[in-house]
């Protein structure tokens, strides 16, 4: 048994536009734009959509929006996902990237939210 939960909407952006797509989803969603230096291709986007991390994300490819799924087991939630019909296509770190059908990409992650955070809010799957 395991448990997951949507962590984050990440707004992948190319690398050349992502200072300006900061810029304007901060001002078109209200939101604190801040820059995490330990982690330079994210732009947070503070409380643009309560309860979710949203996030600029500059990346070398096209631009779309990605879901970030946190999980207390990464390779059970992965085989779920899998099971599903998603493919996965690489992976970083701890971090498994998939596609879901439809062509949408999702990200599975380890616990990143406050462990009550996390408690509160996760499905259980068997």
């Amino acid at each position: 048994m395991h448990r997951s939960r949507v962590y984050a909407i990440l707004i992948d952006t190319p690398a050349g536009e992502a200072d300006q797509a900061a810029a304007f989803w901060s001002a078109a969603l209200g939101a604190r734009a801040q820059s995490l230096p330990s982690e330079p291709q994210f732009t947070t986007l503070h409380e643009a959509v309560p309860g979710l991390v949203t996030a600029v994300q500059a990346v070398d490819d096209a631009p779309r929006y990605h879901l970030d799924i946190e999980t207390d087991d990464v390779e059970a939630e992965t085989a779920r996902l899998l099971a599903l019909g998603a493919t996965q296509i690489s992976q970083w770190q701890e971090c498994r990237v998939l596609r879901a059908p439809g062509g949408h990409l999702l990200c599975v992650l380890p616990v990143e939210s406050d462990p009550e955070v996390f408690a509160a809010q996760a499905a259980t799957w068997p």
